[in-house]
């Protein structure tokens, strides 16, 4: 990975590649930027495509065609994936992903609140109910996580910081990036940015996005 990648997601958090390497697979452009995790041993690509109707437990059985909340995916982790790549199969300019700089979020709600603030899943993992912070120091690096489907309070501070950052979130601008033409490609920073999916419209039902997460970079 060349150096301006690396600088460009650490000044914005991702970056966008149009029509991004038309005759690679999204496992080869996977690996050409790092190294792909597979979180459910079912292979590295899910393939993101609308639903109306699919497990109560999921984002589409929740919301179906409708706005999806901004979060961070799989927060409720212990440790969520570092990156996340979507790829273009079809798409729309009219239905963007977007995109919040979770530094925003820090300075808006404090650091100390979301640090302090201790959340846990909605449903136990593999039996186990962990206590997770909305915010920590890995390393060099601040980790944020946010679900507000997933990630329940359990904490006095972590209904504050629940409050205080649903509040923010209702308020703030988010930048608007579509994966309209196919082999459009966004690499996210998942420890650092939060995002959402828009409103599926009408006729827009067959949007088709390939996502692999990332351990890390090269």
């Amino acid at each position: 990975m060349s150096q301006e990648i690396r600088n460009e997601i650490c000044k914005s958090g991702y970056i966008f590649f149009a029509s991004h390497r038309p005759n690679d697979s999204i496992v080869e452009i996977a690996k050409h930027f790092g190294k792909p995790l597979d979180p459910w041993e079912d292979g590295f690509v899910q393939t993101l495509v609308p639903r109306t109707e699919a497990a109560p437990n999921s984002y589409s059985g929740i919301y179906g065609l409708r706005h999806f909340p901004f979060h961070s995916d799989l927060a409720h982790w212990p440790t969520p994936p570092r990156y996340l790549l979507l790829r273009c199969v079809t798409g729309y300019a009219d239905i963007p992903t977007l995109l919040i700089d979770g530094h925003d979020l820090i300075h808006a709600v404090t650091l100390d609140i979301l640090a302090r603030a201790i959340f846990k899943p909605r449903r136990p993992r593999d039996g186990k109910v962990s206590l997770l912070r909305l915010c920590e120091l890995i390393e060099d690096t601040v980790r944020i996580r946010w679900d507000e489907v997933f990630l329940k309070p359990a904490s006095r501070i972590g209904e504050v910081a629940d409050l205080r950052v649903r509040e923010w979130l209702s308020t703030c601008k988010p930048t608007a990036l579509s994966l309209a033409e196919p082999h459009d490609t966004l690499l996210i920073d998942n420890w650092r940015m939060l995002h959402a999916r828009s409103s599926i419209l009408p006729g827009r039902e067959n949007r088709a996005i390939e996502r692999v997460y990332l351990e890390e970079l090269h």
